[in-house]
């Protein structure tokens, strides 16, 4: 196992309360992003699912993913996004992705809630 490899989950079942999030300092080693929690609800074979929070003004920094992709939808908040140089706002029930070596990074307008997979399952953070 690398430093990007999580533990499958045991469960068929992630309990949210039950899962300690994780506050996250840096994305693909570019730290100081912000107020950010990570929770790493289910880790599979083939995906991961996490759940994140970020508090208003995070900015995560332009970042790419080489070894998976990510597909994110915001429960709650606002965020700017830029990918690959294309400028969105989103709101509640808006959902974006991530490609393999696309560029993109994000800010907070509001504090968010989103909930995001990842294939294949990668550690990010």
């Amino acid at each position: 196992m690398n430093a990007r490899t999580l533990p499958k989950t045991s469960s068929h079942v992630a309990h949210n309360a039950q899962v300690p999030a994780e506050s996250l300092t840096s994305v693909e080693g570019r730290a100081g992003i912000g107020q950010v929690s990570v929770k790493p609800l289910l880790v599979g074979e083939e995906a991961l699912l996490i759940e994140i929070v970020q508090a208003k003004g995070v900015r995560v920094p332009e970042h790419r993913h080489d070894d998976h992709e990510s597909v994110i939808y915001l429960v709650r908040g606002r965020m700017r996004l830029n990918i690959d140089g294309q400028v969105s706002e989103v709101g509640p029930g808006d959902a974006w992705i991530h490609r393999r070596g696309v560029p993109h990074f994000s800010e907070a307008l509001e504090e968010c809630l989103t909930i995001e997979v990842k294939t294949p399952p990668r550690k990010t953070w």
